[in-house]
């Protein structure tokens, strides 16, 4: 069969005609609160850069000192040439400050989340997964070869009920969001834990908008609801979000580092993330967990901006974390509202199917610790103006 472009021509028409097309913007500043984006420089409420350490100086400092040390390139994979002392170290630090018996480096948290399931399983086992799980986790259970069902979101007795109806399976893993990325919510996972250990079950969460957001220190989702290595025994955390760096680890027990290893085909079949990365992340780690001003900050703009926007009647969904989504439904209407709002100097992403479901497209409004309280008001202020047009 021949590449056909004309079917792919009328494919890609279609996606501009339901409001589905996809657009890259040109960034030419450093991540921040303010970028410079097309030619304009604008206030950035899209960015997943929640404590603001993307472009911290010190971050910087330590990347290129690694890199006149290192060169930039790892060379190889970790089990060929590619692991340095960089490498090892970092693993050490997450581990320690994740409360885990090891941590394991994966280049990005997409390849992360399919190298774990499909290392656990395989045929005559069976994954569950949260319903609005992020697209990795899910593809990752289909890819596992395992019986793969969904549950309702958050909806524990779904799970339950899917669960008793599962008869025979080999291996059964539960997998959730801590956070979850498009709605913001969080995942009660004191009863998933515990509807895992009953059930003969294990529990992987994908934390990656939650570390270095929530918990005392910043370790996430599992730091604030108290959960211990056997309660989660798989762990997954990115770099790129609260970190500021790139990258993924999945942390737990010494057995499921080494069994990652030797099966996780993510792992085992890519090269290792440059040297000079894991020693800009050993120092952001630092940062995250000295600088707690960082995180009561971000609490107070988002609590700052949910009472503005319920002031204003806005269709503000329900969440506590640094995402913050405004529910519009209409695909073509939340594209329009978030084109009105960069043409006003603010950059909200519409986001929209198959990223959520259909009829539920959104502006997703993320918060930095960069970002000023006369920003957050600014941006209520414009909302404020578009408010008819979000009410629709």
């Amino acid at each position: 069969m021949t590449l056909n472009s004309t079917v792919l021509r009328a494919e890609l028409d279609q996606l501009k005609l339901q409001g589905l097309y996809r657009t890259r913007r040109v960034i030419s500043s450093p991540q921040g609160a303010v970028v410079d984006i097309d030619g304009m420089s604008v206030i950035n409420f899209s960015s997943n850069d929640y404590l603001g350490l993307a472009n911290h100086p010190e971050v910087i400092k330590a990347f290129k000192q690694a890199t006149d040390h290192y060169g930039v390139g790892s060379g190889s994979a970790h089990l060929i040439c590619g692991h340095s002392q960089s490498h090892q170290a970092l693993e050490e630090e997450l581990a320690d400050f994740t409360g885990r018996d090891r941590a394991l480096l994966f280049s990005t948290g997409y390849m992360a989340n399919l190298g774990v399931i499909t290392a656990l399983l395989g045929r005559g086992d069976t994954v569950f997964e949260d319903r609005l799980n992020h697209a990795s986790l899910l593809d990752g259970g289909v890819l596992s070869g395992a019986k793969f069902k969904r549950y309702r979101h958050n909806d524990l007795q779904d799970l339950q009920n899917k669960i008793s109806k599962d008869n025979g399976a080999n291996r059964t893993l539960i997998v959730t969001d801590g956070v979850f990325s498009m709605d913001g919510d969080v995942a009660d996972l004191t009863r998933l834990a515990s509807l895992a250990k009953n059930n003969d079950a294990w529990l992987m969460v994908d934390d990656a908008h939650g570390l270095g957001v929530l918990g005392g220190t910043g370790a996430g989702i599992v730091e604030m609801q108290c959960l211990s290595q056997q309660q989660v025994p798989v762990l997954m955390g990115t770099l790129g979000k609260g970190l500021g760096t790139f990258g993924a680890f999945v942390a737990g027990s010494d057995v499921l580092i080494e069994t990652l290893i030797q099966k996780a085909r993510s792992y085992v079949f890519t090269t290792a993330m440059p040297a000079a990365i894991a020693e800009a992340t050993r120092v952001s780690l630092q940062l995250l967990i000295k600088d707690n001003w960082r995180r009561d900050k971000l609490n107070q703009l988002v609590k700052r901006f949910r009472v503005g926007a319920e002031q204003l009647t806005l269709p503000l969904m329900q969440s506590d974390s640094a995402i913050q989504p405004l529910l519009i439904g209409d695909s073509e209407r939340a594209v329009k509202i978030s084109e009105a709002l960069l043409k006003k100097g603010f950059l909200v992403t519409a986001i929209r199917p198959p990223t959520v479901p259909m009829g539920q497209a959104r502006l997703r409004v993320t918060f930095s610790a960069n970002h000023s309280e006369q920003q957050v008001d600014q941006l209520l202020d414009v909302l404020s103006l578009v408010e008819p047009t979000i009410n629709i």
